[in-house]
């Protein structure tokens, strides 16, 4: 708890430094099973012949490129983040930069980004998103997963509603601020933002995570194409 609270109280870019050698043994890193999932999701779409995993930390989602691309390559901005990844990938490229200004050119068929988009406000999003619109082929594909929201009435939609309240609450009196929101990436706005980009946009249900109570699919797949 002492880590998290100096975590929090440090910019991003430092509290993922300081959190990279524990990171894979907490919680906040991407479920194995969500990994599995997407992968399975992804399968009819490839094979790939080079990947991108966008904000990439320790190299989780090598899980899903390694298996349907030839060569992958991982970037993000922390090399704390970056260091625990080669040690676990040692036959993937690593790339360290700031996402919101990638620097590559056509160079990927596949680009996957996992549980790093709440790291950026609404207004960044842009960014990233011409971003690797810029760095895929044309043709390529631009694909995450995207959890359906918890209803009004669960524990869990209450929890993440605290969260962001203190987070902003936390930013407008303590600096640098550490930019880590859960509900401010509805399907509707990031559609709108990848449009915008160029993409063309469409989902698929990730089957592999289950339906709710009313048939909907638990999580679907943003599949964002470069035309």
């Amino acid at each position: 708890m002492r880590e998290l609270m100096v975590q929090a109280l440090s910019s991003v870019e430092g509290g993922y430094d300081r959190l990279a050698p524990k990171f894979d043994r907490t919680p906040f890193r991407t479920p194995d099973r969500v990994l599995a999932a997407t992968a399975d999701a992804l399968r009819p779409f490839g094979p790939f012949e080079r990947g991108l995993d966008v904000c990439c930390g320790t190299g989780a989602g090598m899980r899903v490129l390694e298996p349907l691309c030839r060569e992958v390559t991982g970037v993000d901005f922390s090399a704390g983040m970056l260091a625990e990844a080669r040690g676990a990938h040692p036959g993937a490229e690593w790339v360290r930069a700031d996402v919101r200004v990638l620097p590559f050119d056509e160079g990927f068929d596949l680009a996957v980004t996992f549980g790093a988009l709440g790291h950026f406000l609404p207004g960044e999003r842009p960014a990233v998103f011409e971003g690797v619109y810029r760095a895929l082929r044309p043709g390529g594909l631009f694909a995450f997963p995207i959890g359906a929201p918890p209803p009004l009435t669960s524990a869990w939609y209450w929890a993440l509603l605290g969260f962001d309240v203190a987070m902003r609450v936390r930013n407008a009196v303590w600096r640098p601020p550490f930019v880590m929101y859960y509900r401010t990436c509805a399907l509707g706005a990031l559609r709108e933002d990848l449009t915008a980009a160029g993409f063309t946009v469409t989902t698929v249900p990730v089957t592999g995570l289950g339906r709710r109570e009313d048939g909907s699919p638990r999580c679907r797949l943003i599949l964002a194409r470069k035309p």
